[in-house]
């Protein structure tokens, strides 16, 4: 069974760990975009990117810790996470087809509201009513960006509220194996668990991307295995409550990829609903800072 590697104290280490990783997802969603608009189907795309993940997690880890890697200290439950990150790529990169990464990438930055909610009835979590306020705040956001009431609404938008669900279920089942399951095998079941489910649903319509959409496939299992294990790399050297606000430069990053690989611009619903999102994520990721430092404080003697 392979073990979790000790905490360490690298903050510095950590925040550009973290940085590399949003790169890299910025990468994945580029990448992924890139081969759908160039005629290879979405499933496809989404075997290639945790196919090419396996590789890279097994050449890495396979010859570190051998068949330990493979080996699962809860099977069930890592079997659900993996599943999940699944269901959230396929919804995630079918909605790419049809909307800009901008929009994509500014509703899934809604994960953290997500989370927080599902925390409460799956973690028993105690969430108090400044966090319930600045969740229906970061959906409001959400409206913004969707637009349901205008012309500018694509059902698409609908299967990327799916991908955030299906995002936020992976991270509520990410803490539950915290401190139980290593980084190894985590990667390597993630990634080798969703290219499997996928293998009935691809070889009946292949197809080989032609030009320079052989960079992007080649490329997009590697992005994806790089961008998960300096994440999580990133969370052993640094607090979480450090790295989380790290997360949200992939808004300026899928803008520039946006812009310079589609000719596609953000719009100002765009950018507006996401500085209500971010502003929100940012509190509660301020207000569970501060109740967590209050809990670790130790409590003075009265005499």
């Amino acid at each position: 069974m392979s073990e979790a590697k000790p905490r360490e104290e690298r903050t510095g280490a950590g925040v550009l760990l973290m940085a590399l990783a949003v790169v890299g997802f910025t990468c994945i969603d580029s990448s992924a975009k890139w081969l759908i608009l160039g005629g290879l189907p979405a499933l496809q795309v989404v075997f290639v990117r945790y196919f090419g993940h396996f590789l890279v997690a097994v050449t890495l880890y396979g010859s570190q810790e051998g068949r330990d890697a493979f080996v699962s200290n809860a099977p069930l439950k890592q079997l659900l996470r993996s599943l999940f990150l699944l269901g959230s790529t396929v919804f995630n990169f079918t909605s790419l087809q049809y909307l800009p990464i901008t929009v994509t990438t500014t509703i899934m930055f809604a994960g953290p509201i997500v989370v927080t909610l599902l925390a409460i009835p799956i973690l028993g979590e105690k969430v108090g009513l400044r966090r319930i306020v600045a969740v229906c705040v970061g959906f409001i956001g959400v409206l913004v960006v969707m637009q349901p009431w205008g012309v500018e609404f694509h059902p698409a938008m609908l299967l990327n509220l799916a991908a955030l669900t299906m995002a936020s279920l992976y991270f509520i089942m990410t803490r539950l194996l915290a401190g139980i399951e290593g980084n190894a095998t985590q990667q390597i079941w993630s990634s080798g668990i969703a290219a499997a489910a996928l293998v009935p649903f691809v070889f009946g319509s292949w197809v080989w991307p032609t030009g320079t959409g052989w960079i992007a496939f080649l490329l997009i299992g590697a992005f994806g295995a790089g961008g998960h294990i300096a994440a999580t790399t990133a969370h052993r050297l640094a607090d979480a409550s450090i790295l989380a606000p790290v997360i949200y430069i992939q808004i300026f990053l899928a803008a520039v990829a946006g812009v310079v690989l589609f000719d596609t611009w953000p719009t100002v619903w765009t950018l507006g609903g996401g500085a209500i999102i971010i502003g929100s994520g940012l509190y509660i990721w301020q207000r569970e800072r501060a109740v967590r430092g209050r809990i670790r404080r130790p409590v003075p003697h009265t005499r």
